[in-house]
C-alpha cells in the first residue's frame, strides 16, 4: 500500500516518477483501513530533501502510511522557504496532543556543540519525554539518536579525530532481531559524523542492545526496547549522490576534507558514485514498518498508555 503525501509536497512527484507507492489525501479518504501515523522531526536544513529520503525508504512497504512533517516550534530554518514550512510543517507544540504509531527524529548538522548549548534542547527533551506517552515507537538518525541517547542514559558523545566519512563495511551482530529481518551478515553503511558513542559505554548499559556495528567507525544501531526505541547512527536513506554533495561543499567552501571512503570507483571524485546500500536501506525500514504495524494498538487513543 502507499504512503499518503500531500499531492503538491515535491516529494510526492519525485518518488511518483521513482515507483514509489504515494497517494493523494483524497483517495486516501476513500479507503476504510486505518493508516499507520508516522511523525517525521525534520531538524536538517535542506528539510524538502531531507523529507524525500525518508519518505522514499518508509512508502516502499504495502502499507498505507500518513506523513506528518513536524518542525521545532521557535527555531527557524535558514535553508527552507518559508512558504514550504508553512504549507507542509506543524510546529511540535500544535501536534502535540497527538498520537503517532511512529516518530523519526532526523540527525542536525550541530555535532561541534554540546548538546545543553543546543538552542532547542528543552524543547527537544520535552519531545523525547513526549514520545513515552504518545509514540508507539521512535527512531533518533545520526545526531538525533545520539542526543536520546544521551537524554534517556547519560551516554556522552567524543569527538572523533577525523570525520568518519564514506561507506563502511557493517556486521549484522543480532541476525534475529525483527528489525534485521533479511539483513547479510556484512553489508555497506553510509557514515558522515565527526563524532560518536562508544561500544563500551553502550555495553554498559543493560537496557540497551547493538544490533549493528562497524570495526572502523563503531556503533551504528542500537535498540533500547524499554523506552521503545531505536538509535541509528548513520545514514541508510542517504541517496546515492548525498556524500558526494557533502563532499563538493567543504571542497568549495575550502575546508579540509578528506575523500568519503570506498564511496567513488577508484577514489576518482569525478565518477559517479555506485549505490550499495539501497536494498538494505528499503530493507530496514521497511522492517521498522512491519515491527510497528504488527505491535501498534489500532486505537490510537491507547498509544502509549500500557
Amino acid at each position: 500500500m502507499p504512503i499518503k503525501l500531500p499531492a503538491d509536497l515535491p516529494a510526492y512527484d519525485v518518488l511518483s516518477r521513482e515507483g514509489v507507492m504515494v497517494m493523494a489525501e483524497e483517495r486516501a479518504a476513500r479507503q476504510d483501513i486505518r493508516p499507520l501515523q508516522i511523525g517525521l522531526l525534520n531538524l536538517m536544513p535542506k528539510k524538502a530533501e531531507t523529507e524525500t529520503q525518508f519518505a522514499r525508504v518508509i512508502g516502499a512497504t504495502p502499507l498505507q502510511i500518513e506523513l506528518t512533517l513536524i518542525r521545532m516550534s521557535e527555531h527557524e530554518t535558514r535553508n527552507t522557504s518559508a512558504e514550504h514550512m508553512e504549507a507542509f510543517y506543524h510546529r511540535f507544540q500544535d501536534i502535540k496532543d497527538r498520537r503517532f504509531d511512529g516518530l523519526i527524529i532526523t540527525g542536525a548538522p550541530i555535532e561541534h556543540l554540546e548538546f545543553g548549548q543546543v538552542t532547542y534542547i528543552d524543547e527537544l527533551h520535552e519531545i523525547f519525554d513526549w514520545t513515552q506517552t504518545h509514540v508507539h515507537h521512535t527512531m533518533g538518525v545520526c545526531w538525533g539518536g545520539m542526543a536520546m541517547l544521551n537524554h534517556f542514559h547519560g551516554i556522552h558523545k567524543d569527538t572523533l579525530p577525523k570525520k568518519a566519512f564514506g561507506c563502511f563495511r557493517h556486521r549484522n551482530l543480532a541476525p534475529a532481531s525483527p528489525y534485521l529481518r533479511g539483513f547479510s551478515d556484512d553489508f555497506v553503511v553510509p557514515v558522515s559524523r565527526w563524532t560518536e558513542m562508544r561500544l563500551s559505554d553502550i555495553e554498559a548499559e543493560p537496557e540497551l542492545q547493538i544490533l549493528m556495528a562497524s570495526d572502523e567507525v563503531g556503533v551504528c544501531l542500537v535498540d533500547d526496547p524499554c523506552h521503545r526505541a531505536l538509535y541509528m547512527l548513520n545514514h541508510l536513506e542517504y541517496d546515492s549522490t548525498t556524500l558526494k554533495a557533502e563532499y563538493d561543499r567543504d571542497v568549495a567552501s575550502g575546508d579540509t576534507i578528506q575523500l568519503p571512503v570506498n564511496y567513488f570507483p577508484g577514489d576518482d571524485p569525478t565518477r559517479r558514485p555506485e549505490n550499495r546500500w539501497r536494498s538494505h536501506a528499503h530493507l530496514f525500514y521497511g522492517n521498522w514498518i512491519n515491527e510497528i504495524y504488527q505491535t501498534t494498538p489500532f486505537d490510537l487513543g491507547e498509544i502509549g498508555q500500557a
